[in-house]
């Protein structure tokens, strides 16, 4: 009888330790790949608290949490393009917390604002995926620049994302435009069109595509590409001599959440030196200085080819923007 009474107390023990096991809801943009990695190193530290993702493309999750405005089902955000959690909280849909360690990040890397919304992780920044083999065989130089991309020999031969749907093809239409003024950028984007065999949702897809020697030519961002080339891939990675587009996979707690302590202990986490070291190994640039060491493929100097994003006007824009551009390129995006 003993016995019995022994292991009954202690099965209620163990129940009553996974009920008191916090789970919060993540919603991210992050590679599918890296997640288990992430939620692994923060719940061997924080053993009563669980993640669970829900993941998808930065346009179709920051669409997803603007439905669920009135109901959010997330507690927390983490990794989604900051010019999206910009758009959220111009909705006054995310709460005011200043993790620690927030004044050890770069400012460009924060909201510097008296009541801080999100904070950044890292930067993901713009980059061509060339499969050298697909571009030999159709004869196809090797581009070095932006302009270059419009070039007729490429007719049929590039794919870019959808910027509607994904945060590296926001940050390409964005960018352009901030570098080469509106209209010539949308001049720029008819003459790209026309090279453009067809517009995906997900802005590693490119990359994927080029890499399985799908397209010569996928517009992408330069942690795919290196992750792809260090896979064996026969790509070369080509940083446009006009300068990089990036964004900031940012983070943030969902107004409203019902689980604020356990969300503002993987606020804290999220920008935690240990975290700016987990990102590092596929972001050459992380928002805690000193940090970073480089990463293969990468250009050393990556810092120093990125633009000066102005990140308030991208997201003050965005709905114009994607709706021009849907008039104007959607027929060629692929069924989602």
């Amino acid at each position: 009888m003993n016995n019995k009474i022994t292991a009954l107390v202690t099965g209620l023990a163990l129940a009553a330790g996974v009920a008191a096991k916090t789970e919060l809801t993540v919603y991210t943009a992050v590679e599918a790949e890296d997640l288990k990695r992430y939620a692994d190193t923060f719940e061997a530290q924080n053993p009563d608290i669980e993640i669970n993702w829900v993941r998808d493309s930065t346009g179709i999750i920051t669409a997803k949490l603007l439905a669920e405005k009135e109901n959010p089902q997330a507690d927390v955000i983490w990794g989604l393009a900051g010019t999206s959690l910009m758009v959220l909280g111009n909705e006054g849909m995310l709460a005011s917390y200043k993790p620690q360690g927030y004044e050890l990040l770069d400012p460009k890397f924060r909201d510097n604002s008296p009541e801080p919304q999100w904070v950044g992780m890292d930067a993901w920044m713009a980059a061509i995926c060339v499969n050298t083999v697909e571009a030999e065989k159709h004869n196809l130089p090797m581009p070095t620049s932006w302009a270059d991309l419009t070039n007729p020999v490429y007719q049929g031969h590039v794919i870019m994302p959808n910027p509607a749907s994904s945060g590296t093809g926001f940050l390409d239409v964005s960018s352009w435009m901030q570098m080469m003024g509106e209209d010539q950028a949308w001049d720029y984007m008819d003459d790209l069109h026309n090279n453009i065999s067809r517009y995906t949702h997900s802005g590693s897809k490119p990359c994927k595509l080029a890499a399985s020697g799908e397209t010569a030519i996928g517009v992408s961002f330069a942690f795919r590409a290196a992750k792809s080339k260090e896979q064996g891939a026969p790509l070369e990675i080509v940083f446009p001599t006009e300068g990089l587009g990036w964004d900031m996979e940012a983070a943030a707690i969902v107004k409203g959440t019902e689980k604020q302590a356990a969300a503002e202990r993987l606020m804290d986490f999220i920008i935690s030196r240990e975290a700016m070291e987990m990102y590092n190994v596929g972001y050459a640039i992380v928002a805690m200085p000193g940090v970073a060491k480089p990463v293969k493929h990468f250009p050393e100097n990556a810092s120093e080819l990125i633009i000066d994003n102005d990140f308030a006007w991208a997201a003050a824009n965005r709905d114009r923007i994607l709706s021009e551009w849907t008039r104007r390129y959607d027929g060629k995006s692929e069924a989602k």
